[in-house]
């Protein structure tokens, strides 16, 4: 059971609530290894998850009703109360119930132990060059919707810990196993000129090689549609943001691509 410190706070000059004041600085809780979780049925689903929660924030009107969540978590968690008025003057953004979050990004876990412990037969999904963080969380919602084993991010997408993503994914992100082509390198103790060990096109070759049937989705790919796909096979489902953004250095050889319709 976690002990609580409860703290009123009228600025936010103190370190300890340094993340929530540079919420528009990502690079600077990836560095920290942390995330912004926002909106009261995003922060109960990662009080109910297996995250790491480092502080809360909220208007003393709702502690009562986050109280059990709060008491029923392991760790130490700093709770901090403040009106809505004034968080939006912090962050310079509307909040629609003024309820933020704290939590760590879980350690990358290697994409073989992921495998491992997914059933069969395996359903994942692999997309790059996703820049738009909201797409992105209302994909990790879909992968949910569908029951995805595991999301495989490209190096050129954005993070899923992004602040929108996370809120756009609706918690999702909490449920759904991640393997970031990123986290996976910067895990990597490399000297300054050694080449990345990951990344996605290389991912979905391995993935081939262990037998995982890779279908890339494609607006313009010749030949039948997504869903005549034959899907009880195992596979892996590659989609791309747009047609032009679909990066052909991650079609390894004998890749199937289906067409699907805008």
């Amino acid at each position: 059971m976690s002990h609580l410190r409860i703290q009123n706070i009228t600025s936010f000059d103190a370190p300890e609530v340094a993340p929530y004041r540079t919420m528009r600085r990502s690079s600077e809780h990836d560095v920290l290894g942390i995330f912004v979780a926002e909106g009261e049925k995003i922060v109960r689903r990662l009080l109910a998850s297996e995250f790491t929660v480092v502080s809360i924030v909220l208007p003393e009107k709702w502690l009562a009703d986050f109280r059990p969540l709060l008491d029923a978590r392991p760790e130490d968690i700093t709770v901090f109360i403040a009106e809505k008025a004034f968080l939006e003057s912090l962050t310079g953004f509307s909040l629609f119930q003024g309820i933020l979050a704290v939590a760590k990004i879980p350690p990358p876990a290697p994409l073989a132990e992921i495998l491992a412990n997914s059933p069969h037969p395996k359903l994942l999904v692999a997309v790059d060059e996703l820049a738009n963080a909201e797409n992105l969380g209302a994909l990790m919602r879909n992968c949910v919707a569908f029951g995805v084993h595991a999301l495989l991010v490209g190096e050129t997408c954005s993070s899923p810990y992004l602040r929108r993503s996370v809120r756009n994914s609706m918690g999702a992100v909490f449920q759904l196993p991640i393997w970031e082509v990123k986290m996976a390198n910067a895990a990597v103790q490399l000297r300054r000129d050694d080449p990345a060990p990951f990344s996605l096109a290389q991912t979905l070759r391995d993935l081939r090689a262990r037998g995982i049937r890779c279908i890339a989705a494609h607006p313009h790919a010749n030949g039948r549609t997504l869903s005549q796909a034959d899907f009880p096979a195992i596979a892996a489902s590659f989609s791309a943001a747009r047609a032009t953004a679909f990066p052909k250095k991650c079609w390894p050889r004998a890749m199937k691509r289906w067409r699907f319709r805008c």
